[in-house]
């Protein structure tokens, strides 16, 4: 079972994953809960948002997988404008586009995703592999004015 904060309210989620198969499908359901809490109902704009994020959740796990890493912490940020992802894994290589993007290309899409969508991204050493973080841009609701990106 994943492990996270027990207020749904917290800006910062720190969840321990368990090894096995469906990965990418639990950290989008940690990710979607997430934004529920911290979010409520969403805006169309902050839908986008929302969607957007667990694209990027999904590729940064399917990423870890396919390369020979198993995601052990996924831990998720709410600061400023910005919700913040990072993945860590026991990949032994560091995270990277591998070439020129080629859409007719079967597979090999998700950092170019990662890199189009996110405001930033990057990739970290660890002891245990690495940590692929990003952060994605989350838009003000009504009446809110747009906070510093931490």
């Amino acid at each position: 079972m994943e492990q996270g904060d027990a207020d749904p309210t917290f800006r910062a989620r720190r969840y321990a994953l368990r090894d096995g198969p469906g990965a990418a499908a639990r950290c989008r359901t940690l990710a979607k809960t997430a934004v529920g809490d911290w979010y409520g109902p969403l805006s169309p704009a902050r839908r986008t948002a929302a969607g957007d994020l667990l694209l990027v959740v999904t590729e940064l796990v399917a990423d870890a997988v396919r390369h020979g890493g198993t995601p052990y912490e996924l831990r998720l940020d709410r600061a400023g404008d910005r919700v913040w992802v990072q993945l860590s894994d026991t990949g032994p290589v560091r995270a990277r586009p591998h070439g020129r993007h080629r859409p007719a290309r079967p597979g090999d899409h998700g950092l170019y995703l990662v890199e189009r969508i996110a405001a930033a991204w990057g990739c970290v050493p660890r002891d245990r592999g690495r940590t692929v973080w990003c952060a994605v841009p989350f838009p003000p609701g009504p009446g809110e004015r747009p906070g510093p990106a931490v």
